[in-house]
């Protein structure tokens, strides 16, 4: 499976319980389209949320974000890491 960084704008002032929220969203599903929210993490002040996730497509990613509520601005491919 691929790795997959996905960023959400618009979300400003969003809390560390909002975020667990959302996260949890997400983990409550996933398994739906063999996707898995590794972790996620929130910049309040700008209000943009980082999401790194394993999948099997950018699509499976968005389709659970949507599902969940909170659909990404984008999703990209991680194909490397150190």
């Amino acid at each position: 499976m691929a790795k997959f960084m996905d960023v959400h704008h618009g979300m400003k002032g969003i809390t560390a319980d909002q975020l667990r929220e959302a996260h949890r969203a997400d983990l409550a599903i996933e398994k739906d389209e063999d996707v898995h929210f590794e972790r996620a993490w929130a910049d309040p002040e700008s209000g943009t949320v980082y999401c790194l996730s394993e999948a099997p497509s950018a699509e499976a990613v968005q389709r659970i974000h949507e599902r969940a509520g909170h659909k990404a601005d984008e999703v990209v491919p991680v194909p490397l890491t150190a």
